[in-house]
């Protein structure tokens, strides 16, 4: 783990931004495409009105997030709906979204369909996580159902899961393609979390899935 320390969240949240337009900068040098996946909530708002302004060709850019709670983009609680209002606007307008959502009574429903138009974006060139106090990151909840199944090396790349914790049914990248991403970064904020960051690093990741990340991550941040 490489842990970067700010002296305020405005200034992490500028110096992520300049870092992820820079590494799919840097992907795009190289390669036709590049794809970015990122958490919703909202922690990383300010990292996206920032990196919206980047100068990239975002037409080659694919989004994605990292998970996506199971509601229709009208209702407040859609990370999909946040994700166009504070990413996918200005010139990060051109990039393609690639969705975790469809209108099905139940994730299980749309999985193979939703796999299907994630599979030609992967690996993930850049990759940003939060993680909440409980120690989850993407839909990887201590406690979530089926939790052993999407952290194994065989998971499929998403899954449903559902937990006491995160509210309505989620689904999710599985550890496998947040392992593979090319470069990834968490991003966390508060005493708190930082609290928690540091109880991740001696569980087991069962108990703190963040924990199986760790080793190949950037950690930012800012009180």
């Amino acid at each position: 783990m490489e842990f970067h320390e700010y002296p305020d969240r405005d200034m992490m949240m500028l110096r992520v931004a300049q870092r992820i337009a820079s590494e799919l900068g840097e992907t795009l040098r190289g390669a036709d495409r590049a794809t970015l996946s990122v958490p919703g909530g909202t922690t990383p708002g300010p990292v996206f009105d920032t990196l919206s302004g980047a100068d990239l060709d975002w037409s080659r850019v694919a989004v994605l997030l990292n998970d996506e709670r199971w509601v229709p983009e009208d209702n407040p609680r859609s990370n999909t709906a946040l994700l166009r209002r504070r990413l996918l606007t200005g010139r990060a307008a051109d990039a393609t979204l690639v969705p975790l959502y469809a209108r099905a009574p139940r994730p299980e429903d749309a999985l193979d369909a939703l796999s299907d138009g994630i599979r030609p974006h992967l690996p993930i060139s850049v990759l940003l996580l939060g993680m909440g106090a409980d120690m989850h990151t993407a839909s990887l909840f201590p406690g979530a159902d089926k939790l052993a199944q999407a952290m194994a090396s065989d998971a499929p790349p998403l899954m449903a899961l559902r937990a006491e914790a995160a509210g309505e049914p989620r689904i999710t990248l599985t550890l496998p393609v947040l392992r593979a991403a090319l470069r990834v970064h968490v991003l966390i904020t508060g005493t708190e979390k930082r609290a928690a960051l540091e109880r991740a690093r001696k569980l087991p990741p069962e108990q703190a899935p963040i924990a199986a990340m760790l080793d190949y991550a950037q950690v930012h941040w800012a009180e």
